[in-house]
């Protein structure tokens, strides 16, 4: 009896792991992921058009963002995360069956709900079960290992869409990323979930059905994050290091172009810098127990490595930039992890949120920046000051100073 009893954490730990595996593979497996703009174009809506769906992508996403963090922690987590992935299935039903820009930017409301939905709930679930398992310095390798899921998810759609266009058009891409989606909604009801685990001796009630709820929740954690220097600085730490990476990499296609390859090398090229990030992800038990200062030279070799890559100007500076996104991607799990473990209230989907919303914002000031600077001096250029940012928050985190609100 002893011998079953500690073997139990782990067979908790092995079944969260899991399901969590295969939940975040197949949410990311979205064949229409290389397609839809090209399904837009097809309908006949205008560049300024597709556009301003993806403004409605965004906007969705960050209005729904803390309030279904809040909903998570007052309700249930695991029940977003069966709700997440028949939103966005719902969308890209509706984009093959009735294209047009009504349905298309509809679509996008329910993705951006679903990625909203799964955000906070997932990152407060997994480490709730984690901490009440005794395992919750394992949740940096967990996470790096998910996140590896997604990108190898993304590539995997990337390499499915071109044969399944050419048997079925969009209708059979459209199909195979509902049933994508409807799986996934299948494996999330195999998430453990032991709420009273997550509930900390104080003032604790949000968690608690039938008392504060949603309102109750969202209070709480805004409270948390207003009194604790520890949980403020770690928002905005995740806000900072996810989000400008996260923006950059939209315009990679761009600068190995600028780089002088063929048009039909540029996929080489992008495919090279998304190796280095499933590398980084599977990197974070190296990560895990570094302190500030070990933080802090991963972020000053990310953004070193950025730099050259980009600014030499060459297809081989490809390489050097895909060790700097391998390096981004571990120290985007690591901030996380290090959030997960500042929280001590019960409104930990909806901490974690805010750090989400952060990121949105963050991204969106990247996307306007990064378009004055490559307009004005061309993408080698806004990829080099793309930089600076990690540089700063490198020489901050070494100094061991505390990020003001």
């Amino acid at each position: 009896m002893v011998l079953i009893s500690a073997r139990a954490p782990d067979t908790a730990v092995r079944r969260l792991t899991a399901t969590l595996y295969g939940y975040a593979f197949l949410s990311d497996l979205v064949l229409l992921y290389p397609l839809y703009a090209l399904l837009f174009s097809d309908t006949g809506l205008s560049v300024w058009q597709i556009s301003s769906l993806f403004a409605v992508w965004s906007v969705a996403g960050f209005l729904l963002e803390v309030p279904s963090g809040a909903w998570a922690d007052a309700v249930s987590r695991r029940l977003l995360l069966c709700i997440a992935p028949l939103c966005a299935g719902a969308g890209f039903a509706l984009w093959v069956l009735l294209p047009s820009y009504p349905a298309f930017a509809a679509g996008f409301v329910l993705w951006g709900a679903g990625g909203a939905l799964r955000t906070g709930a997932l990152e407060a679930l997994v480490f709730t079960e984690l901490d009440r398992g005794g395992a919750a310095g394992r949740y940096a390798r967990i996470i790096g290992r998910a996140r590896t899921a997604e990108v190898l998810a993304v590539m995997a759609s990337i390499a499915l869409a071109g044969p399944v266009f050419a048997w079925g058009g969009y209708p059979a891409v459209g199909a195979a990323s509902v049933l994508a989606c409807l799986l996934a909604a299948a494996v999330a009801t195999g998430f453990p979930e032991h709420r009273a685990a997550d509930v900390p001796v104080g003032p604790a009630a949000c968690a608690a059905p039938g008392r504060q709820g949603w309102w109750g929740c969202l209070r709480s954690a805004l409270a948390e994050v207003r009194a604790d220097a520890r949980v403020r600085g770690a928002v905005l730490l995740v806000a900072v290091v996810t989000a400008v990476w996260g923006a950059v990499d939209e315009y990679v296609p761009l600068l190995a172009r600028e780089s002088g390859v063929a048009e039909s090398t540029v996929p080489l090229l992008v495919l090279l810098v998304w190796s280095g990030v499933t590398v980084g992800g599977l990197l974070a038990p190296v990560g895990e127990r570094w302190g500030r200062r070990g933080l802090a030279g991963l972020l000053a070799l990310a953004a070193s490595a950025l730099a050259v890559g980009a600014g030499v100007g060459r297809p081989a500076g490809f390489v050097l930039i895909a060790v700097a996104f391998a390096a981004f991607q571990l120290a985007t799990v690591l901030t996380g992890a290090r959030l997960q473990a500042s929280i001590t209230g019960p409104g930990r989907a909806t901490v974690t949120s805010l750090a989400g919303m952060g990121t949105d914002l963050t991204i969106v000031g990247v996307y306007g920046a990064y378009g004055l600077l490559a307009t004005a001096a061309g993408n080698r250029t806004a990829f080099v000051w793309a930089a600076v940012p990690y540089l700063v928050v490198a020489a901050l985190v070494a100094a061991g100073r505390r990020a003001r609100g």
